[in-house]
């Protein structure tokens, strides 16, 4: 309470000095008084002070700003995730809109993922507080009306990369024209576009886009190009702090681990770390490296480490990652990390997991610390890249047109602020 009322008096000598001054000389006049004739007395003022209401401060609760970015989000990477946190830190609640199938179509071609695989990779970012699904790829008056109104959200966010409708103009002119807008930095090195030309590039040869076998549909690693595997993507420090949550768990937590490539991360990603987060209180996820993957897969990732840790660190699941992963749970990692469960789901691209191979899980499963988890989607890697090897030619066309306008984009760009 006597820090409240110290509030009334420095809000009091700011906010109405001529007051402060006028009730500071009464004060010293009615010290004289009293103390000449002796049997008055005046309440101390700061008790007086807050009852008076001369300097009672209005307390209201803030408001809080709601900003809204929507966008296709198909092939979802870690600079989508990185995009959504940036427009997160605009504001205080994230409202993401997801382009419905049939504007995708309309206004770039043909979309890998299906809406509902979408809004779960939307849906299971760590900064994303609503979804709106089927969005309009242009925000239009109506929409813009019913985001304001409805949605009650104050400023529409999007990269400092132009996003053009099909006739040219600007996907938000009229948001920049009710001074509603607000930009962000753009994520280098990646985009759907790129991992779509990764995919198409470790096709066995340009004509064996029918193939559709899956140990067959990529190069072996001595075959393959090292330009297939190139990344523009400069990892730094200070992306993966961005991205952590940084907290450990906590003494007596209840650490679950799951390990595994979480390569091109899918809807079957995010609901597989879904499952195993609810068995315990801190998720532990290991990353295995590319060589690993390579050496279990017979074919290099499509996203090479760091960006496979970005994009499962993005996931609102997932509490910690161990960037480069041993393949083989170890008594030691068991004791370092402080593991309770060891997961993994029934859904795998490692087919000779359990043939032939020692088995990575042997020390947690004689530990009796070993689960097998019924993986909630049947999605892999491969499956998604099949779709686009299934659609070549329309894929190589919708990369075509995309890659014209990234290359005008990168002719005219310009420094922009932000991380």
């Amino acid at each position: 309470m006597e820090y409240e009322t110290n509030n009334w008096i420095w809000d009091g000598m700011y906010n109405h000095p001529h007051v402060f001054g006028g009730l500071m000389l009464t004060a010293a006049l009615l010290g004289l008084s009293t103390s000449y004739f002796g049997g008055i007395t005046v309440p101390q003022l700061p008790y007086l002070w807050p009852d008076s209401g001369i300097f009672h401060k209005k307390k209201c609760e803030k408001k809080r700003i709601r900003v809204y970015m929507d966008g296709c989000f198909d092939l979802m990477h870690y600079g989508h995730a990185n995009a959504l946190r940036q427009a997160k830190a605009l504001g205080d609640e994230l409202v993401v809109g997801v382009v419905s199938d049939e504007e995708i179509i309309a206004n770039k071609g043909p979309p890998v993922l299906s809406m509902e695989e979408r809004l779960v990779l939307v849906s299971g970012l760590k900064w994303v507080d609503e979804v709106i699904p089927k969005a309009p790829y242009e925000i239009t008056e109506q929409f813009m009306s019913r985001l304001f109104n409805e949605h009650k959200i104050d400023y529409i966010i999007h990269g400092d990369d132009p996003c053009l409708l099909p006739d040219g103009t600007d996907a938000y002119a009229l948001a920049k024209k009710a001074g509603r807008y607000k930009q962000i930095k753009r994520t280098e090195g990646v985009s759907s576009t790129d991992i779509v030309g990764r995919i198409l590039s470790s096709l066995r040869d340009t004509n064996g886009g029918e193939d559709q076998n899956k140990t067959s549909m990529f190069k072996t690693p001595e075959s393959q190009p090292k330009s297939a595997h190139l990344s523009q993507f400069l990892p730094t420090s200070r992306r993966i702090v961005q991205f952590s949550n940084g907290k450990g768990p906590g003494p007596n937590a209840r650490v679950v681990y799951i390990d595994g490539a979480f390569d091109l991360f899918h809807a079957g990603h995010v609901e597989i770390l879904k499952n195993a987060r609810q068995l315990g209180d801190f998720l532990l996820v290991g990353i295995h490296n590319d060589e690993t993957v390579s050496e279990h897969r017979g074919h290099h990732p499509i996203m090479h480490l760091h960006e496979r840790s970005l994009s499962v660190l993005g996931c609102r699941y997932v509490d910690e990652v161990i960037i480069g992963a041993p393949w083989e749970v170890t008594m030691d990692m068991v004791t370092t990390f402080n593991i309770s469960l060891v997961v993994h789901g029934t859904v795998s691209e490692y087919n000779s997991l359990f043939t032939g191979e020692s088995d990575p899980y042997s020390v947690p499963k004689s530990m009796g610390i070993f689960k097998l988890l019924e993986s909630p989607k049947n999605i892999t890697t491969t499956s998604v890249s099949q779709r686009i090897i299934a659609n070549h030619d329309a894929y190589m066309k919708r990369n075509a047109k995309k890659a014209e306008s990234e290359k005008k984009y990168y002719a005219q760009k310009t420094y922009v602020s932000g991380d």
